[in-house]
């Protein structure tokens, strides 16, 4: 049950990735997607799930299902507490410097808030709207309070359903299922918010990730989990399949077209490409871990300790970059050099903040009973 603090550094290099490739700058074109057809969308959503079935799992059986469940839905609602605080920063002060000046990024960000306020204002609060940047943590909102139900589920009935049906959905998302969900739940209610401002993740598809996580926890808790043995099994089609990959994430764009084919890359739908992308370079650190271990540096590590709080604040250095850039393409320059110091100054101060709290709650037993589980942050 020892902590692994290179975990805990792997969500901050995530969370330091997903900041450079969110910040309106020149570097974002070079930090989107550096490795082939993954972002660090996967890797933090996959993470976070590991995370969260470890820990509920062990928590589920010392303490039982009910409060396995009251403590998650509990973090909801705090990961909850944190989204409107951000979509009120957004209505407020993000709404009136794009009403104010010529920032169309910054109003491109809002259009269905300028549209229709009211309706934006109910829908977000019901994590039905959901603007770019701020669509991230009502996914992981979603999945959290759902995570009780595929736990008992996986315990019940196995984990093998709890896949299949996960992997099902997977497949319907692929042909479209959040299209017909949505048309169906509009002519029923009458909404008429518009599947854009709905969020770019497709939480059909993506739920699938997140459940995959949750059964990886699960039996990392009872140290059943054989990452070793399927990284050497992995080893040879990985080192087939990530330079094939990487060759074409950059060739596309230049004379190389996807055509047909271009849904199995879609990042929003999780597509499949991106699902092996991810499981063979996940093999790749897994069997070379030996090597990277020196990577897990202090910063980092105290980083994925405090990742809700660090998410939060980077999307706040989002907007002040995006309120920055004015109507230009990207901010550059010495511009460009303030900002992203800046950002992780103030990503690593508030990972310092928040990751002494998250240390002293390490220490403490859940619920007082049976011998104290190791939390790992948010």
């Amino acid at each position: 049950m020892r902590r692994r603090i290179e975990l805990d550094a792997a969500r901050g290099a995530m969370l330091l990735w997903m900041t450079l490739t969110h910040l309106p700058t020149i570097i974002s074109m070079y930090a989107n997607q550096p490795f082939g057809f993954v972002s660090g969308a996967e890797g933090f959503i996959f993470l976070a799930a590991l995370f969260t079935g470890r820990i509920y799992s062990l928590v589920a059986e010392q303490n039982g299902y009910p409060a396995m469940a009251g403590q998650l839905w509990m973090r909801a609602l705090r990961l909850y507490a944190y989204h409107v605080i951000l979509l009120g920063f957004a209505f407020v002060v993000v709404a009136h410097l794009a009403a104010a000046g010529n920032r169309p990024a910054l109003h491109n960000l809002l259009d269905f808030y300028f549209a229709a306020p009211k309706q934006a204002m109910i829908y977000g609060a019901l994590l039905i709207y959901r603007p770019p940047l701020l669509d991230i943590l009502p996914m992981y909102i979603t999945f959290l309070l759902l995570t009780p139900l595929a736990l008992a589920a996986g315990k019940r009935v196995g984990w093998r359903l709890v896949l299949g049906g996960g992997f099902t959905l997977w497949l319907l998302a692929q042909f479209g299922l959040r299209q017909m969900a949505f048309d169906l739940v509009t002519r029923i209610t009458g909404s008429d918010i518009p599947l854009s401002a709905t969020g770019s993740f497709d939480l059909f598809a993506w739920q699938f990730m997140w459940l995959v996580g949750l059964y990886c926890g699960v039996r990392w808790s009872k140290n059943d989990l054989p990452v070793g043995s399927w990284a050497k099994r992995m080893l040879l089609p990985a080192v087939i399949i990530v330079p094939i990959l990487l060759v074409l994430r950059y060739s596309v764009g230049r004379g190389v077209e996807l055509g047909i084919f271009e849904v199995w890359f879609d990042k929003w739908h999780l597509g499949v490409v991106r699902i092996v992308n991810f499981a063979a370079i996940a093999a790749l650190l897994i069997q070379f871990q030996s090597l990277l271990k020196p990577l897990a540096i202090r910063p980092l590590v105290t980083l994925g300790q405090a990742s809700l709080q660090v998410f939060c604040a980077h999307l706040l250095f989002c907007f002040i970059g995006l309120a920055i850039m004015g109507d230009a393409a990207a901010v550059n320059g010495w511009h460009e050099a303030m900002l992203v110091t800046t950002t992780f100054v103030g990503l690593f101060l508030t990972s310092r903040i928040f990751g002494k709290k998250e240390q002293k709650n390490a220490r403490r037993p859940i619920l007082g009973a049976g011998r104290p589980i190791p939390q790992f942050g948010d």
